[in-house]
């Protein structure tokens, strides 16, 4: 979920936050929780909308589990979730399906990968339905 904020943060070295000084630091710590916080608020809306509890947002490696089941998918693909390159292309699948599974086309799905901050918000908090799991049609 956090793809897009963390390739930012990926390519800065500690050089360049010491340059930037500790106010600075602090603040995009402070911006990255609280675009966190943003994800797994609408992620609990979200599964909320699908039938399922809300609190499986905030478990780790169990919000994927309910997150397969939302769109469809078997379990086991955590296990290509864990697969470097292989990752990226079925991260990409699953944000496509989740956002068919919520009535939404193909390139809401994208956006969910590319701009989950704002895509997901967007979509637990506009009218958006679950209409059911898009990977079984």
């Amino acid at each position: 979920m956090f793809f897009a904020l963390s390739l930012i943060f990926m390519f800065y070295k500690d050089d360049d936050m010491q340059s930037l000084g500790g106010g600075a630091s602090i603040l995009m710590v402070i911006i990255y929780l609280i675009v966190g916080l943003l994800i797994v608020i609408s992620l609990w809306k979200l599964f909320v909308k699908a039938g399922k509890p809300g609190w499986p947002a905030i478990i780790p490696i169990y919000n994927t589990i309910v997150y397969l089941e939302i769109i469809g998918r078997p379990i086991w693909w955590i296990i290509l979730l864990l697969i470097p390159c292989v990752s990226f292309v079925v991260y990409i699948m699953i944000c496509i399906d989740f956002a068919k599974s919520f009535g939404k086309e193909t390139g809401y799905g994208i956006g969910l990968f590319i701009l989950p901050f704002i895509f997901f918000p967007m979509l637990a908090f506009g009218d958006a339905q679950y209409v059911g799991p898009a990977a079984k049609k």
